[in-house]
């Protein structure tokens, strides 16, 4: 073979390879193209099925009052036991709930979450009747006394309601004062759960 014919089979092969890389690129570029267009059918399926939450909700206001307990005197059973004196943090919450879906929302539980150093620590919200034989029991308290929210409340399409919980937490105002969050659940039957955080600060009392 001569030179020239060399030099030819070699712009020959040269040729092909450059072909050959060319093909490879599009057929890299294809594949990412179609991964892309496949990211953006399937975010576009996701938001597309995406519902508005049925319930909104505000922490309009928080209240924490520390103050000493004392256990009732008495077990299960009715019998008589020495009484016991503890550490309390009553927090009180006025809540706005709003039904923005079209079918009445019934609401199961309220639950208030304080995340401490240790974990978080979980109060449920006291019935109504509670809620006003706190007031009752402690003449002095300084938290105003808002009407009650009840805790099983039934709230109508468009409707918003409004009232105060309270929840308590078997520890003392040191230890409050060391939380690093607070939230607020709502179980809603059948619907997902509502969290809600407090955009204003709480308003802490001194110990009594």
């Amino acid at each position: 073979m001569s030179l020239l014919q060399q030099d030819s089979q070699q712009l020959d092969d040269a040729a092909q390879g450059e072909e050959f890389t060319k093909g490879s690129s599009h057929v890299v570029w294809a594949t990412i193209a179609a991964a892309v267009l496949v990211t953006a059918i399937v975010a576009a399926y996701v938001i597309a099925g995406q519902k508005p939450p049925v319930a909104t909700g505000q922490i309009v206001s928080v209240w924490a009052w520390p103050h000493r307990a004392e256990t009732a005197g008495f077990d299960a059973s009715g019998a008589p036991i020495p009484k016991e004196s503890f550490d309390q943090m009553l927090v009180f919450a006025d809540v706005k709930l709003h039904n923005q879906g079209k079918i009445p929302l019934f609401l199961n539980s309220i639950a208030a979450d304080a995340t401490l150093p240790d974990g978080i620590h979980t109060s449920y919200a006291a019935a109504p009747s509670e809620y006003e034989r706190i007031f009752q029991a402690y003449r002095n308290i300084p938290v105003p006394h808002g009407p009650a929210l009840p805790i099983d409340a039934t709230i109508q399409p468009g409707q918003t309601i409004e009232g105060t919980i309270v929840a308590s937490f078997r520890m003392d105002k040191q230890q409050w004062d060391a939380r690093k969050a607070l939230d607020f659940d709502f179980g809603i039957q059948y619907q997902p759960p509502l969290k809600l955080t407090p955009q204003t600060a709480v308003i802490d009392y001194a110990s009594q």
